[in-house]
C-alpha cells in the first residue's frame, strides 16, 4: 500500500500512536507498504508549533528516517492540481495533500472527514 500521511496522522504516528486506528496503525507498519510525508505537513507542524498548539519534536526527518518513511516534495504540478479540486475543503495544506495524494497514486491516512468527499483514495486514522 501506498500512503501519504496527513499532518494530524503523523502526529499521532510519531508522538501518540495510541490515537491511531488499528488498521491505520497496521497499514503504517505493514513492510509492504510505502509512507510518505509531504513537504506540506513539514511546513503546517512549523505554522502549529509557532502557534504554540502544539509541542512537536525538532528531529522530524530523524524520525521519518527511523520510521522509513519517504519525503514527498511539493512540485509545481501538484501546486497547480490543486486549483482544479473541487472548492470542498478551505485549508490550504489539505488541499494540497490530497492533489499529492491524486497524482501520485496514494492513499491519505486522515481523520479529516471532508478530505473523504474528493476523488481520492482515504484510510481513516481514528
Amino acid at each position: 500500500m501506498r500512503l501519504l500521511l496527513d499532518t494530524n496522522a503523523l502526529i499521532w504516528t510519531l508522538i501518540r500512536p495510541g490515537r491511531l486506528s488499528k488498521a491505520a496503525a497496521a497499514a503504517i507498519r505493514e513492510p509492504e507498504s510505502t509512507v510518505f510525508v509531504s513537504a506540506v505537513s513539514a511546513w503546517e507542524l512549523g505554522v502549529i508549533q509557532a502557534k504554540r498548539r502544539l509541542k512537536f519534536p525538532d528531529d522530524l526527518e530523524a524520525q521519518m528516517d527511523e520510521h522509513g518513511f519517504r519525503p514527498l516534495a511539493v512540485s509545481v504540478p501538484h501546486a497547480l492540481a490543486v486549483e482544479s479540486l473541487p472548492k470542498i475543503h478551505g485549508d490550504p495544506f489539505d488541499r494540497m495533500l490530497v492533489a499529492q495524494a491524486q497524482m501520485e497514486g496514494l492513499t491519505i491516512v486522515t481523520s479529516d472527514r471532508v478530505m473523504r468527499r474528493y476523488p481520492v483514495a482515504v484510510l481513516p486514522a481514528y
